[in-house]
C-alpha cells in the first residue's frame, strides 16, 4: 500500500494526500446482498440529545456486512476481489466459498485476488487464513482476535493493526496488543494470520477542513474561546491561560489523566501489562 500526493494545484492540494487505492479490483462492483445501509443519528440518542459531540453530515454510505466470525470451518474460499469500504479504515475481501456462499472479511496484507484460503482449527500459516490462537506459533502477527469462542474478532481490526503472540499457556495466550498492552486471550478463541491491510492509512493527510466535514466530523471549539456560562475554560479578555486546578470536561469533570476502564469489568484479570 502506498499514499498518492498530487501537485499543489491549491493551498488545499499543498498538504493533502489520499490511499492509493489501485491495489483494489478496479472492475468489482459491490455485492448487493451484503450491503446495508445505516441511518446517521449525528451523535444523537433516542430523546435526540447530542450525547457524543462533533458529529453530523458527512457523505452518504453504504455499509458493507463483514463476516468477523469466519464459522465456515474447513471449507475453502477463493478471493474474488479486494474492495473499499467506506464503514473503516481497513480494505476488505469478497470470498467465494466452495458451496456457492459469497462473505466479506477483512482483507489482511499482502492477501491477492485467487488466493485460497480457509477458517479451520488448524491450517497452513499464511495471510487470510484463520484457525484456533493455539495453534499459532510465537511470534507470528495476528488480527481479528476473539475475545470470547464464538462472538467474532473484536480486537486489531482497524487498517495497518496487528497483535503479536507472544507465550502459550494451558488455557490462554499472551498477546501483544497494538497499544502495547500485553493480555491474556483464551486458547479456544480464533484469530486470522497476517496484518490488517491499507498499511499507510495513518499517514494521509486530510488537507483542508471539507474533507472533515465530508467525513462526518464537525468542528472543534477550544473551550478557552467559549463564554463562561458554555464551558469552565471560558471568559476573560484575549488570550488568557486555562488558569484551574486543571483541565476540565464542559461539564466541570476531570479532561486529563483519569482512569477510564471500569475497575468491576471482567476483562481487567487478562491485563498482564498495562500499556505504556
Amino acid at each position: 500500500m502506498a499514499i498518492k500526493i498530487y501537485k499543489p494545484t491549491s493551498p488545499g492540494r499543498r498538504i493533502h494526500s489520499v490511499t492509493d487505492y489501485s491495489v483494489l479490483t478496479k472492475t468489482a462492483k459491490p455485492f448487493k446482498p451484503l450491503l446495508l445501509s445505516v441511518k446517521k443519528t449525528a451523535g444523537r440518542n433516542n430523546q435526540g440529545k447530542i450525547t457524543v459531540r462533533h458529529k453530523g453530515g458527512g457523505h452518504k454510505q453504504t455499509l458493507r456486512t463483514i463476516d468477523f466470525t469466519r464459522d465456515k470451518l474447513d471449507i475453502p474460499a477463493k478471493v474474488q476481489s479486494l474492495e473499499y469500504d467506506p464503514g473503516r479504515s481497513a480494505f476488505i475481501a469478497l470470498l467465494a466459498y466452495k458451496d456457492g456462499e459469497k462473505r466479506y472479511i477483512l482483507a489482511p496484507d499482502k492477501l491477492k485476488v485467487g488466493d485460497v484460503i480457509v477458517s479451520a482449527k488448524r491450517a497452513e500459516i499464511k495471510p487470510g487464513n484463520r484457525m484456533l490462537i493455539q495453534n499459532i506459533p510465537v511470534g507470528t502477527n495476528v488480527h481479528n482476535i476473539e475475545i470470547l469462542d464464538g462472538r467474532g474478532g473484536q480486537l486489531a481490526r482497524a487498517a495497518g493493526t496487528y497483535a503479536v503472540v507472544q507465550t502459550l499457556e494451558e488455557q490462554y495466550v499472551l498477546l501483544k496488543m497494538p497499544s502495547g498492552e500485553i493480555r491474556r486471550v483464551p486458547n479456544s478463541a480464533f484469530a486470522t494470520v497476517g496484518q490488517v491491510s491499507n498499511i499507510d492509512w495513518m499517514y494521509v493527510r486530510i488537507g483542508k477542513a471539507g474533507r472533515v466535514r465530508h467525513m462526518g466530523i464537525k468542528p472543534t471549539v477550544r473551550g478557552k474561546a467559549m463564554n463562561p456560562i458554555d464551558h469552565p475554560h471560558g471568559g476573560g479578555e484575549g488570550h488568557n491561560p486555562i488558569g484551574l486546578k486543571y483541565p476540565k470536561t464542559p461539564w466541570g469533570k476531570h479532561a486529563l489523566g483519569v482512569k477510564t476502564r471500569n475497575p468491576k469489568k471482567a476483562s481487567n484479570k487478562f491485563i498482564v501489562q498495562r500499556r505504556k
